[in-house]
């Protein structure tokens, strides 16, 4: 039975660079082409949601989902410096509009993982003067389309350069303490990173192309080593980050004060084994703790789990043998997402948006126990007093999942990328069904 209050918000979520298709100006799209790159494939024309929105919109309101959380992409907005691109601005009142249409609330992030390839090259997310970049981006955007928004994330996963920092340096201490039995089987000894950060990144290609990478980054950026926003970040660009949200916070709310704006992080339930007590703990204030105090006048809290961590006296442990793993070579652990709901709010009381929470899987059946269990968890913390207001399950169909490209399939619908054809997975209809 049904639990949940009459207006909580149950939706899907995607990022535009996943979906749209042709996003040229990005420093993604310049990144999936380069020789050197990361990429299992280029983005191309994604699944078509830019030409085919309404048609994705009315799919999943028909289901039940009374929400959608979408990002409005700043390289389109902004393809080259203090030039806005109006024809843009007005698809994305359209979007928003179909939202309002269908019974649908828009919930809008301003920046998911993708830049214009112009802020890379001034340099990117280390660099000073993209606080004041994303701001004047943030404030135009408001007064272009604030009368049509309700819920804003300004930043996608601000940790996420944090924990890609802490994977880079696990794997570099790995490399030197490992060398030789690496160059025998190393590809078996480097694979346990690629679970270990709630995006999809191809970490072990990534060190192998370093220095033919840092050339083509010149010929590319005009820089060998780029700074995007899921690049290792140093702490001084961790809170350039957080600079740059409260900045953007502030020039929306001096256009549209009644805007309810948060920050969303990436939170793996943090779990201590013997002896790692003092690991966890810290490996908890470097994913979330520290952000606290910057973000605690937000309006709400955009929370994103995947799953569990298990932490030993050094550092994340393994998988435990014979746990289910996902396509994303994550534990599947639907369970983890009550308990850092319960985390953060006894650590800052607050209300609580589930921004993403979500299972890659080729069996439905399994994505449904996956939602079933997670909302199950949900629905125990709002009993528990915690102002939870939604839940946007990750992703709203299969899409480009950065560097692993199209196949990891998240999605609720099923995309043929041949014909661009939509098909409603029973997952869908389970999830839509909460709203009932």
């Amino acid at each position: 039975m049904n639990t949940l209050p009459q207006d909580f918000l149950v939706g899907a979520a995607t990022a535009a660079h996943q979906v749209e298709g042709n996003n040229i100006h990005s420093d993604y799209w310049a990144m999936e082409h380069m020789k050197y790159g990361n990429f299992n494939e280029p983005s191309l024309d994604a699944v078509d949601h830019y030409n085919r929105y309404e048609e994705d919109i009315k799919m999943v309101a028909e289901a039940g989902l009374n929400a959608y959380r979408f990002s409005i992409e700043w390289a389109r907005i902004e393809p080259k410096q203090g030039v806005y691109d109006e024809n843009e601005i007005e698809h994305y009142r359209k979007v928003l509009t179909c939202c309002r249409e269908n019974g649908v609330e828009p919930i809008v992030t301003m920046m998911h993982f993708t830049s214009p390839k112009w802020l890379i090259e001034n340099g990117g997310w280390e660099n000073e003067a993209t606080v004041e970049a994303f701001k004047n981006y943030c404030q135009y955007v408001t007064e272009q389309l604030g009368d049509l928004m309700h819920y804003v994330c300004t930043i996608n996963e601000a940790n996420m350069g944090i924990q890609v920092a802490a994977i880079s340096a696990r794997y570099r201490a790995q490399m030197m303490a490992k060398m030789q039995r690496m160059q025998q089987g190393g590809a078996e000894e480097k694979k346990d990173l690629e679970g270990t950060a709630q995006v999809g990144m191809n970490f072990n290609d990534m060190m192998a192309n370093m220095q033919k990478q840092k050339e083509e980054n010149v010929e590319i950026f005009g820089t060998d080593t780029l700074q995007t926003f899921v690049s290792a970040r140093t702490p001084e660009g961790d809170m350039l980050v957080i600079r740059a949200h409260q900045a953007a916070r502030a020039a929306m709310k001096a256009v549209k004060p009644e805007l309810q704006i948060g920050l969303t992080l990436s939170l793996h339930d943090i779990q201590a084994q013997e002896g790692g007590e003092e690991t966890a703990a810290k490996e908890w204030v470097d994913e979330f703790t520290h952000y606290v105090p910057y973000i605690k006048e937000d309006d709400f809290f955009g929370l994103q789990n995947y799953s569990r961590s298990l932490i030993g006296p050094n550092g994340i442990l393994p998988v435990p043998e014979g746990a289910e793993i996902t396509q994303m070579d994550y534990e599947y652990y639907p369970e983890g997402l009550e308990h850092v709901i319960r985390r953060v709010y006894e650590e800052m009381p607050m209300p609580i948006m589930v921004t993403e929470n979500g299972i890659a899987t080729a069996d439905d059946t399994r994505r449904v126990a996956y939602i079933q269990t997670a909302m199950k968890g949900v629905e125990n913390c709002i009993q528990d007093g915690i102002p939870v207001k939604g839940y946007m399950y990750w992703s709203m169909m299969d899409n480009f999942e950065w560097q692993k490209g199209f196949g990891m399939t998240f999605g609720l619908i099923s995309v043929d990328r041949t014909t661009q054809t939509r098909t409603a997975k029973p997952s869908l209809t389970v999830l839509g069904n909460y709203t009932k």
